[in-house]
């Protein structure tokens, strides 16, 4: 199609013009999206007709054509149904076409409004004509994204002045280095303790060992599914720090309550509960979260650190992961994962305008309490291994048919979740069974449509 029909199609859009009975308004999905967009953020254009096309440049709806639908009128009374019937006719695909709910344990489900708040930002961060994924680290732009990403999380969690917060890359598997090259020489024993609970402490225990020596502080557990009772830890007085994972995301194990170490410097992992629930940072040393389970989306790791404690690095730290160089230089020492950044400081502002961490705590004891309850009350056709005690409120493994699982019942299981929109609830490849991950960004009405299957397949199949 040529400028000229295009300029005319615009200028009949923006003044309203009736099209002939026989054309249509086509967009590709680039020009739904914008058209969306401009329905979403201005209440005062109702429909589609009511654009002022004219008002935008030109190259923005270079997808905006007239094509011959004999037969097809527009929908005069309602026009924004036409924008439906194009991208419908077109076979674009939308989110209103099919609902999907992401029970996966991470990368993670993100809330709605930040990845449209996303999307609208791509191309053209706040005006500069740049998209976050161009952008310089050493901009001034991306320093206050940097700068409000950081304050929403001292705000969320309210970080005492006197620790660091960092935002490296590596992940949690980076840290079970960096934590022990970190820390570990901080006595001249260079022990520390570990709480072993599940497959993600037990592999930060495995790699401590490379650089000093690790104390299990309770006997080798034969199945992760419980806690062991403080009373029976093993703790070393001598020992560097504490180290333990808040949330097994493998195994669904969580603590309800932060360890006692007696002086010693503790240190948690909790990449799968951070933000879920309000924490006293001032009882830790350090904390570490990777943040594609309820902060953000992969390739950016949270580290906050107590300040006396930087400045122990053993000499074969590999400068990235050195505490005191990150914090020495802001995070900035070399390019940080940006867009990451940039999502979770989206997300963190989502959960600061839903609430905050206490308002998050309410959901997920109410998502994790309604799937549970219907586990409960099965008569063992739905069984949770893990102790109730420190059944975990994100992670919530299961079996279908009975204790071991029903390989054929939970094969069934998965098929019908997958036509009714749900994904992700297939378990862990080491512990098998199913998985329903209930971050902060799955809803209730999410938890509620699980629940609403389970017990629908509870009835078909007991």
């Amino acid at each position: 199609m040529s400028a000229s029909m295009v300029r005319a199609t615009v200028r009949a859009v923006s003044k309203r013009r009736i099209l002939p009975t026989r054309a249509a308004l086509t967009l590709t999905p680039a020009a739904v999206n914008q058209v969306r967009m401009l329905l979403q953020d201005k209440p005062e254009y109702t429909s589609i007709d009511s654009i002022p096309f004219a008002r935008y440049p030109l190259r923005k709806w270079n997808c905006i054509a007239i094509t011959n639908t004999p037969g097809k009128p527009r929908n005069k009374r309602n026009p924004s149904s036409n924008l439906t019937k194009s991208t419908s006719e077109r076979h674009i695909p939308t989110m209103e076409q099919k609902t999907i709910i992401n029970f996966g344990a991470g990368p993670a489900k993100l809330p709605q409004s930040v990845l449209c708040q996303a999307q609208k930002e791509l191309v053209n961060y706040g005006g500069l004509g740049i998209s976050v994924l161009e952008m310089s680290h050493r901009s001034a732009d991306f320093s206050k994204i940097l700068s409000k990403t950081e304050s929403l999380l001292r705000e969320l969690l309210n970080i005492p002045d006197n620790y660091k917060v960092m935002f490296l890359q590596g992940g949690g598997s980076g840290q079970f280095s960096a934590v022990p090259l970190n820390l570990i020489g901080l006595k001249e024993d260079k022990c520390a303790d570990y709480i072993v609970t599940g497959t993600w402490s037990e592999k930060a225990a495995k790699e401590a060992e490379k650089y000093g020596k690790v104390n299990v502080v309770h006997p080798k557990l034969d199945s992760y599914t419980k806690i062991p009772e403080p009373c029976t830890w093993n703790l070393n007085p001598a020992a560097s720090y504490v180290y333990y994972c808040s949330n097994e995301t493998v195994h669904g194990v969580e603590y309800n309550f932060v360890p006692e170490t007696n002086g010693v410097v503790l240190v948690s992992d909790m990449s799968s509960n951070f933000l879920s629930r309000p924490v006293d940072v001032s009882k830790y040393g350090l904390i570490f979260a990777g943040a594609q389970k309820n902060v953000g989306c992969a390739g950016v790791t949270v580290v906050i650190v107590r300040e006396d404690l930087i400045g122990h690095t053993l000499n074969e730290c590999p400068v990235v992961f050195d505490y005191k160089v990150q914090a020495s230089n802001n995070s900035l020492y070399n390019t940080p994962p940006v867009f990451s950044i940039y999502i979770m400081g989206l997300v963190l502002e989502w959960i600061h305008n839903n609430g905050g961490t206490a308002a998050m705590e309410t959901l997920n004891k109410q998502k994790s309490s309604m799937i549970y309850d219907i586990i409960s009350s099965s008569s063992g056709f739905y069984v949770c291994p893990v102790d109730e005690a420190c059944r975990s409120r994100m992670n919530v493994p299961f079996r279908v048919g009975k204790k071991e699982g029903d390989e054929a019942l939970e094969k069934k299981f998965l098929e019908g979740a997958s036509q009714r929109g749900m994904i992700g609830l297939k378990g862990h490849r080491s512990v098998g069974g199913m998985r329903a991950s209930l971050y902060n960004a799955v809803t209730v009405e999410d938890a509620e449509a699980l629940a609403t299957y389970m017990k629908d397949f509870l009835k078909e199949h007991q």
